[in-house]
């Protein structure tokens, strides 16, 4: 594959700036902006690229080679794409997989998605590391207008980013199993995955529906269960579902990941605040504390949960790399959530026990989550 050569630059709000190749498809401006991540995947780009979790962020790939096994057409997470961009070391020119349709450049511009190549992305990690996450704008403009449009691009902070992901009308995925559905659920998309809504209909039947569906929709829909999806952003702004999910609590069995995790955190009387550099990869240790097991978990969110001194809220999982909450349950209603995303795609598989957790609890709401020992 041979393209154009065009000279690009990121710049970050704090005036860093970082030389590298303009790949993707540019606003005629020439300039992009949004919130600059880091994610540690070795593989997954597609994946990635496509996770409504993702959006108003540049994602910045730690791994040096993008884009050597190609895109497939049934990878993808979501409907399209809503990250602002991507920033890699090294874009293959060629892809090798038997599986692949497409290469990762075509995807970029089908998509309309702008990137930057041949960055120093090992530079830029350890400098997020340090500095923290930030607005920035990148781009095929000259120095001074990308740092004015860094600057003036909002932090993500108080922003509702969820109204731009989810679903405009509810949509159904019938059970994968054999014979009529075990279980019917009712899934909020506040950013939902493809493959969290094809785990899930392992379980039963699946009803996915809008961000703003109230509590009163859901249950005339008579579910046996809800189930709180991933999403992007701040979850403080999203006070409409915290305001569904009180309205739910002790009605249904709930099951929350990601950004459903620090809804349903809320909704119990907890509170969330903003990680410097967020978690964001496919290697990320947490432990269980009912048995100390420890999983490898796929994460990708910029905010945390706080429960400490909440009665009624239990500790199930933290993180072994800053000590953060990773898991709660509800000791008063049948509830739990955890903060990293079970169906790992990409990454892991050791958190699919998951969704038998929520099975287990729609067939039989008294048990306390992750602890019957019948999960595998």
């Amino acid at each position: 594959m041979s393209r154009e050569i065009r000279e690009a630059k990121l710049v970050l709000a704090d005036g860093s700036v970082f030389e590298g190749e303009a790949i993707g498809v540019y606003p005629e401006s020439g300039i992009a902006t949004g919130e600059v991540v880091f994610n540690t995947v070795m593989a997954g780009y597609q994946e990635v690229i496509t996770d409504p979790s993702y959006a108003g962020q540049i994602i910045t790939f730690t791994y040096p080679h993008i884009g050597n096994y190609g895109v497939v057409d049934l990878d993808y997470e979501s409907r399209g794409t809503f990250c602002s961009g991507i920033i890699v070391r090294d874009l293959a020119r060629r892809h090798s997989n038997w599986r692949s349709t497409n290469d990762l450049d075509s995807l970029l511009t089908k998509h309309g998605i702008p990137g930057i190549a041949g960055l120093d992305t090992r530079m830029l990690t350890r400098h997020i590391r340090e500095a923290g996450a930030m607005p920035a704008a990148f781009g095929t403009a000259d120095e001074t207008a990308l740092k004015a449009a860094a600057v003036a691009e909002p932090d993500t902070a108080g922003t509702d980013m969820v109204q731009r992901v989810t679903c405009a009308d509810p949509y159904t995925m019938a059970f994968s199993g054999e014979g009529p559905a075990p279980r019917s659920i009712v899934a909020y998309d506040f950013g939902i995955k493809t493959n969290i809504v094809r785990s899930l209909s392992h379980l039963g039947s699946v009803e996915v529906v809008p961000a703003s569906t109230s509590a009163s929709d859901v249950l005339a829909r008579k579910p046996d269960g809800v189930f709180l999806s991933n999403g992007p952003g701040d979850p403080e702004p999203v006070d409409y579902a915290v305001k569904a999910i009180q309205n739910l609590l002790g009605e249904v069995p709930i099951f929350g990941i990601c950004l459903g995790h620090q809804l349903l955190s809320l909704a119990l009387g907890g509170s969330t605040f903003k990680l410097p550099f967020g978690h964001h990869g496919g290697n990320h240790p947490v432990r269980q504390l009912s048995d100390g097991t420890i999983e490898i978990t796929s994460q990708n969110h910029n905010y945390c949960v706080d429960c400490s001194g909440v009665q009624g809220v239990e500790l199930t999982h933290v993180n072994l790399n800053d000590d953060t909450v990773e898991g709660i349950r509800s000791t008063e209603a049948p509830a739990f959530s955890v903060q990293y995303h079970p169906e790992a795609s990409p990454g892991p598989h050791d958190s699919n026990y998951l969704f038998g957790a929520f099975a287990d609890l729609i067939d039989d709401p008294s048990l306390t989550p992750m602890k019957t020992g019948t999960h595998k």
